[in-house]
């Protein structure tokens, strides 16, 4: 992010990538709200231990690949594109949140005592939403939209 603020003048703006940048923020948020609430977990297993660490590396991930990055390459601005770069590596976001959204189910369910239904559908939801992403590249204004909706439902539903 810094290194956008600092290109600022060369930066082919996109609201959609902005809007996604921003949509991974909130369940980057939402993975540490998660951690806070699983601060008494009693039953504690190595398994347990390593889907969270696989829910972050990939909440990491998503949000690395969410915005393109400045390589200081004063001749060619083109990897300044947002929109460019959502509908091509930046794709590679949506898997890594696939990723975080099939992982899911297992820390609602058998770590935090959700219900199984609304679990899975939630988490289906927005894993369904990735595949379109990865899927339909053209699409992604819509899917943008449609991430920020269901991204405000999960907030509401987890606060």
């Amino acid at each position: 992010m810094g290194g956008l603020i600092r290109a600022h003048d060369r930066i082919k703006f996109h609201w959609a990538t902005a809007l996604w940048a921003g949509c991974i923020m909130v369940f980057t948020l939402q993975m540490w709200w998660v951690g806070w609430e699983l601060r008494d977990y009693p039953d504690w297993s190595f398994f347990d231990f390593f889907v969270l660490v696989a829910c972050t590396v990939f909440i990491y991930g998503a949000a690395e690949l969410s915005l393109p990055v400045e390589d200081y390459d004063v001749a060619s601005d083109r990897e300044l594109d947002f929109l460019r770069h959502s509908q091509s590596l930046g794709r590679v976001s949506a898997g890594s949140m696939l990723a975080y959204f099939l992982l899911g189910p297992y820390v609602n369910i058998w770590m935090l005592g959700n219900a199984p239904i609304p679990s899975t559908v939630v988490a289906g939801i927005g894993a369904l939403l990735m595949v379109l992403q990865l899927v339909k590249p053209a699409w992604f204004q819509r899917l943008t939209l449609a991430f920020a909706s269901y991204a405000a439902i999960v907030l509401f539903l987890t606060a």
